[in-house]
């Protein structure tokens, strides 16, 4: 466990975006006696979960002058986890069974994250601190301090001074779009699933979808209740893939990848399967993007990893000044939120003690060491997988809070088997009550909820 000092520092910190990291990321930082700005360029907190049915005036969102719009959230969207175990430790996601405004399904829709993410900011009076349609321009050091500069929605320009700035801007807004040989020549539409909203536009077409992890298969799906055809094209797939999926619309089925489009609108897949597509979806992720940042070059993204980070949150260079939260990938972000912004808040106040800048360049380059020895590409750097949980528990001994709960890691893990197997009523049918009786009693035994858990457990 790390050293502590007795010297227990309050730093001025700006927080960069008013999700569900920067929510947090408020709230510690004010916990551990910090002064903090919140700069968001939405009216209201919740980031992403902010759904809109405007999109990237580029479907593809490549151009770079295009109109960006900050979500990519669509209208059909529900959880893929259970809520019990999506929500902060501290502030359970329960339903609110009695307001009929709310949503009480244990998978619930997107609206609903951001209703609990309202009551969040609400209960810990963080929108106070948070400016709302500002934008972040331009952030870099100078003589030990960080220059902030924001614009507001009427064009007002301010400059700041902070001590320390932890990014919590997200990246869900720069898509990555798939290499497709002769895709120059197809005369067929494209999108990224940043911009998919609603399945209409694709009546009685033939789509194509890449990609078939969460939003490959719920827009693949919800796409399919309009189209005549739905081809996923899954790169996890072996070359001679090609099934049927069982949908009511009896229209779907899964492909191996893409090998050439061709110009008289054909696609064809690896397995030597060929269709005439009217359209391309793409729901194959996103890069990293922080352009706001100058740092003079001491931080780089490299094929979509941000390096040389120390342990996925602090620039050795920089550390522990500028901080990111919420850059790997794993199931229980808004965990993950927490706990690193728990290890923001104490390494700024003092009250832990980072390794040194050596030291710290030291695990970095063991880490990538590690990564190229098993074989897996940069891109994936930040995608912790099966070793999510002992991450979270190594920074949470860090800093001297709770590890993350047994019932919680189950649920994910039994979650995602019933997610795989039945992708078509996970959300609805389950076989996990123990655990959702284990997590309810948990929050009751830690007063979390003023109702006896069979009050939501029989509801």
């Amino acid at each position: 466990m790390a050293p502590t000092q007795n010297t227990i520092c309050s730093k001025h910190v700006a927080v960069i975006g008013a999700g569900a990291a920067g929510l947090v990321t408020a709230r510690e930082l004010r916990r551990e006696g910090h002064t903090v700005v919140v700069f968001d360029r939405e009216k209201q907190v919740g980031g992403l979960w902010n759904y809109s049915s405007k999109a990237d005036s580029d479907p593809l969102s490549l151009d770079t002058t295009r109109n960006i719009v900050h979500t990519s959230i669509y209208e059909s969207l529900r959880t893929n986890l259970p809520r019990e175990c999506m929500g902060f430790t501290d502030f359970p996601f329960v339903p609110r069974i009695h307001d009929i405004s709310r949503d009480s399904r244990r998978y619930p829709s997107h609206r609903e994250v951001l209703a609990y993410l309202q009551d969040f900011a609400r209960e810990f009076k963080i929108e106070e601190m948070v400016r709302f349609e500002t934008e972040v321009v331009c952030v870099e050091p100078v003589n030990g301090k960080w220059s902030v500069r924001s614009k507001n929605s009427v064009g007002f320009a301010a400059h700041e001074i902070f001590d320390a700035v932890v990014v919590c801007s997200g990246h869900f807004t720069e898509p990555n779009v798939a290499h497709i040989p002769g895709i120059k020549s197809w005369p067929g539409k494209q999108i990224h699933s940043h911009n998919y909203r609603v399945p209409g536009p694709f009546n009685n077409e033939v789509v194509v979808v890449i990609g078939n992890y969460a939003s490959g298969a719920d827009i693949s799906r919800d796409i399919a209740k309009v189209a005549k055809e739905v081809h996923i094209a899954s790169r996890a797939s072996e070359s001679d893939t090609y099934q049927k999926l069982p949908v009511p619309q009896n229209n779907l089925w899964v492909h191996s990848e893409i090998d050439f489009a061709h110009q008289d609108g054909s696609i064809l897949f690896k397995n030597g399967k060929v269709v005439y597509a009217d359209t391309i979806v793409h729901c194959t992720g996103y890069k990293y993007y922080f352009p706001f940042l100058e740092t003079n070059g001491y931080i780089n993204i490299n094929e979509n990893r941000v390096e040389p980070l120390y342990k996925h949150v602090f620039l050795p260079a920089l550390a522990p000044s500028l901080s990111f939260i919420g850059l790997p990938g794993m199931a229980i972000q808004f965990v993950m939120f927490e706990i690193q912004s728990k290890w923001v808040a104490a390494v700024l106040s003092g009250r832990v003690i980072l390794p040194s800048q050596d030291k710290m360049m030291e695990d970095i380059i063991e880490w990538y060491a590690t990564l190229d020895v098993l074989g897996i590409p940069k891109r994936h750097t930040h995608k912790l997988g099966k070793i999510s949980c002992e991450y979270l528990n190594w920074i949470a001994e860090e800093c001297h809070c709770s590890p993350v709960e047994n019932w919680r890691i189950q649920e994910v893990e039994r979650g995602f088997q019933r997610m795989v197997s039945h992708p078509e009523i996970y959300r609805d049918e389950w076989d996990d009550d123990d655990l959702m009786e284990e997590a309810y009693k948990d929050f009751a035994r830690k007063k979390l909820i003023s109702s006896h858990p069979s009050y939501f457990l029989e509801s």
